[in-house]
């Protein structure tokens, strides 16, 4: 053997010493913890971010409601209107009034806006408003049998409740 030292020597194990090992391990450790606060952290991002999307889609759809409410309004007065153009029976102003009152609802309906159909149905307090009884023998008690105020929904949120008669007992 030759007598040059190497560079490998390895010096004595000193027991007071800290181990390098508790120190890597502990290191791991950490890094490990950081990486799992990472990865929730971005979780919850990530979360918060398809919360906020959902909450902006649904709060731009029913945007329309409140102008849409005033719409209904007039359409009311339209279908009035109508009402008593037919009782004075001049059809061409009927046929009129009818086409633009067609256009008034589809333009409604490309917006999520279309009316309740709400005749023979029971009532459902959620969605209609009960404005009187009538008593009728031929219907269940608490069946719809006159709707005065057609009902709208934007969606599948009820946006005016339809003003009906509900049947009773004679």
């Amino acid at each position: 053997m030759s007598d040059k030292p190497t560079n490998y020597d390895i010096p004595p194990h000193d027991s007071d010493a800290p181990a390098g090992g508790d120190e890597l391990t502990q290191a791991q450790r950490q890094r490990d913890e950081y990486l799992d606060q990472l990865q929730r952290t971005r979780a919850e991002f990530m979360n918060y971010q398809k919360r906020s999307k959902t909450q902006a889609d649904a709060d731009r759809a029913y945007l329309v409601g409140s102008l849409a409410l005033d719409v209904l309004a007039v359409i009311d007065n339209f279908e009035r209107a109508t009402d008593a153009a037919r009782a004075a029976n001049v059809p061409s102003i009927v046929e009129g009034l009818d086409m633009v009152h067609k256009q008034l609802i589809s333009a409604l309906g490309k917006h999520g806006i279309e009316p309740m159909s709400v005749l023979g149905e029971p009532f459902d307090p959620n969605q209609h408003e009960a404005v009187m009884q009538q008593p009728d023998a031929s219907k269940p008690e608490g069946t719809i049998v006159n709707e005065l105020a057609r009902g709208y929904k934007l969606r599948e949120r009820v946006l005016r409740p339809a003003k009906v008669a509900v049947s009773v007992r004679p």
